[in-house]
């Protein structure tokens, strides 16, 4: 294992440098060193090597076949350090791998249709995107931005507010003809209300009647992971479901879902954030671009 105290970065450079200028004296002068002092590094590079590297002449230096080895594979290393210190680095222009996170209602809805827009502006950044419902670690996922509906909790996370969609109980008109359109709260209980598989911050289905508001679970025969499944499934008959008003916006006004308790609904939404990590206040350009287009461009109905 390689000694904390020995610069080996710094003794590549200085080598490199000699090989590139011919001589320890013109190194010298780049570096703003004496001749002796890069004489004596190179003398403890290949000590500490175990190999000698150029064979020195009071005229010239010439490598050994070690010292070409051992100066190609530096010139490699050392570029690829500058990149990675490019890449790393904090400017103007967004690009590298931006990875997103997003339920697949607001990816469906929202998000693909904007992201030509994003990339078209930003052509040096390439998406990484996943859709799922499910809660993840953005560190354990190696995720810069996740887009999630509803309240946030506590964490180490900064949140950005996207906007709010209202919440609506639809139906599609072949299932409301089988099974008759619900006037009040209470026949609903005849109905087959399609929930969630997992924790949500409001369980049940908020509805206000004769000026009071009570909650009715969703129960059901099928329970699905997202919202995209819900949506898929009440467009095909099986039930009813309450789902965000973005995600069924476009079946509404085309009649294949029709909204059902309108009057009964408590207006209540759900807020949508842009979640992401920014430790130190060090935030990539291409996560900062992104976040931001997030902030200009998306419109909740």
């Amino acid at each position: 294992m390689a000694r904390l105290d020995v610069n080996r970065f710094g003794e590549m450079e200085v080598f490199v440098k000699v090989v590139e200028l011919g001589g320890f004296s013109a190194a010298a002068r780049a570096f703003r060193m004496t001749p002796s002092a890069v004489s004596k590094l190179v003398a403890r590079l290949e000590q500490r090597l175990g190999a000698r590297l150029v064979n020195r002449s009071t005229r010239s230096l010439q490598l050994t076949p070690e010292g070409c080895g051992f100066y190609e594979r530096s010139v490699r290393i050392l570029g690829e350090l500058d990149e990675a210190e490019r890449g790393a680095a904090a400017s103007d222009e967004p690009s590298g791998r931006l990875r997103v996170n997003t339920n697949p209602a607001f990816g469906r809805c929202i998000l693909i249709p904007l992201l030509p827009g994003f990339l078209a502006r930003y052509p040096s950044v390439t998406v990484d995107l996943t859709l799922t419902d499910k809660l993840i670690d953005l560190l354990d996922d190696r995720t810069d931005v996740a887009i999630r509906n509803g309240q946030l909790k506590d964490s180490q996370l900064t949140a950005r507010r996207l906007g709010e969609t209202r919440m609506v109980i639809v139906g599609s008109p072949d299932y409301l003809k089988r099974q008759g359109v619900p006037k009040t709260p209470g026949e609903l209980a005849s109905h087959n209300r399609l929930g969630f598989s997992y924790a949500r911050a409001i369980e049940g289905w908020p509805l206000t009647e004769s000026s009071s508001q009570h909650s009715l679970a969703p129960v059901g025969n099928v329970q699905a992971s997202d919202g995209e499944a819900l949506r898929q499934l009440v467009l095909a008959g099986v039930g009813l479901a309450r789902l965000a008003r973005f995600q069924v916006k476009g079946d509404l006004d085309a009649g294949h879902l029709v909204a059902v308790l309108e009057e009964h609904n408590p207006g209540d939404t759900e807020a949508i954030h842009a979640l992401f990590l920014s430790q130190g206040g060090h935030l990539p350009a291409r996560v900062r671009a992104f976040v931001d287009y997030l902030t200009t461009h998306v419109r909740l109905p």
